[in-house]
């Protein structure tokens, strides 16, 4: 029996494309696994503005990408599927679980999934929101700061608190209010999660949000850069604690 057991999981792990399909069910380990997708690419995000918590829709690249993470996640059985009252966080996951080929599902809302709010930063270019808050940080420009942002220079929270400093009107959230609303939403589905029995959770949201979200919760240091639309960030809930398994990854949107 354990022989028969033995080859049917190597068969498993040998069908092409079935990457995702040999990963370790979460149901036999009580596991919660969660799945945090950055939304499709927008309009927005195309003519380099500021989005927080304005919105926009998803453009064609962006429903494509949005496209291709549900084909390579539609062997996963997901239990709960979560979103913020987001425009582009609702569409990106309409897009994925069509393609997924999921139809019976209901939609979990929760606004603390919402991006960075950027105050009066909003709607503008995102060059001038980074030329302030390179100045707050003495750096000589913006093109030093997004330097300094894909390698991972500069912890992220410093620069969403530089930005924060330098919004002249004063609303713009900082690293912390980021994270505490963020980490309670991550609370409020793992809990429910585990209350309901549930193990293999996907939710959307945006890039800074996900990214103070994990701030004090892992080393990795790809966590200080930016995450791309469609990218992912897993983390595994067990014995009352997270793990984050994946930061930024873009292995699911690869075609197939």
């Amino acid at each position: 029996m354990k022989l028969i057991m033995c080859v049917a999981t190597l068969l498993i792990m040998l069908i092409p494309g079935g990457c995702y399909a040999a990963e370790t069910p979460a149901s036999e380990n009580n596991n919660v696994n969660i799945y945090f997708v950055r939304h499709g690419k927008t309009l927005l995000n195309t003519f380099d503005r500021v989005q927080g918590w304005i919105d926009s829709p998803l453009t064609e690249e962006g429903i494509r990408v949005a496209g291709l993470l549900g084909d390579n996640l539609k062997q996963m059985r997901f239990d709960d599927f979560y979103v913020s009252d987001a425009g582009r966080h609702r569409e990106t996951m309409t897009v994925m679980l069509k393609h997924a080929g999921v139809k019976d599902y209901r939609l979990k809302e929760l606004t603390e999934l919402r991006e960075a709010f950027f105050g009066g930063f909003e709607g503008d270019y995102n060059s001038n929101m980074a030329a302030a808050a390179a100045k707050k940080l003495c750096l000589k420009d913006s093109d030093a700061l997004y330097q300094a942002m894909k390698t991972a220079a500069l912890p992220a929270e410093d620069i969403i608190d530089a930005i924060a400093s330098a919004d002249e009107k004063g609303l713009a959230e900082n690293a912390a209010q980021i994270k505490k609303r963020t980490q309670a939403a991550l609370r409020t589905i793992t809990d429910d999660a585990v209350k309901q029995g549930k193990h293999n959770i996907l939710v959307v949201s945006s890039g800074t949000a996900m990214q103070m979200m994990i701030a004090d919760m892992t080393d990795n240091p790809d966590k200080n850069k930016p995450i791309a639309n469609g990218a992912v960030v897993k983390i595994i809930f067990s014995d009352g604690k997270f793990n984050v398994t994946e930061v930024g990854t873009l292995r699911y949107i690869a075609p197939q």
